[in-house]
């Protein structure tokens, strides 16, 4: 079982940068039993997209459109620990964010699709104001 818990969250002026963690337990990086994490996102009122994700043997990165350029996915093997650096955020970022995983490959186009991931944080709290 693989359990995720995020934290980083909060309040933040529009072009300010926000580092969202994702603590990751029953895994290590080594074995590469999850293959494919990823950072979601869901405002009021609105589905939850995909922002990014990373291969995690590979480390390969995908990033939505909305966000390429501002947001970097990264992890630390030795720390277990999944990272979301955001820069320049904007309003329109405000969500909560969530940390997923999973240890299927997604076909290529899914990537983003949120019913491939098996495992979820609990959310963390992102709010830009202008």
């Amino acid at each position: 079982q693989v359990q995720l818990v995020e934290s980083g969250g909060g309040s933040v002026q529009a072009g300010g940068s926000l580092r969202l963690s994702c603590a990751v337990s029953g895994h290590t990086y080594s074995t590469y039993s999850v293959i494919l994490m990823g950072w979601f996102r869901q405002a009021p009122g609105k589905e939850r997209e995909g922002v990014a994700n990373i291969y995690t043997g590979v480390g390969i990165t995908y990033y939505a459109d909305s966000v390429k350029g501002r947001f970097t996915i990264s992890q630390d093997n030795a720390k277990n620990t999944l990272y979301l650096q955001m820069d320049s955020l904007k309003p329109e970022d405000t969500a909560m964010y969530y940390c997923a995983a999973t240890r299927k490959y997604p076909p290529p186009g899914n990537r983003f699709d949120s019913s491939q991931y098996n495992y979820w944080g609990q959310g963390t709290q992102v709010t830009v104001s202008s």
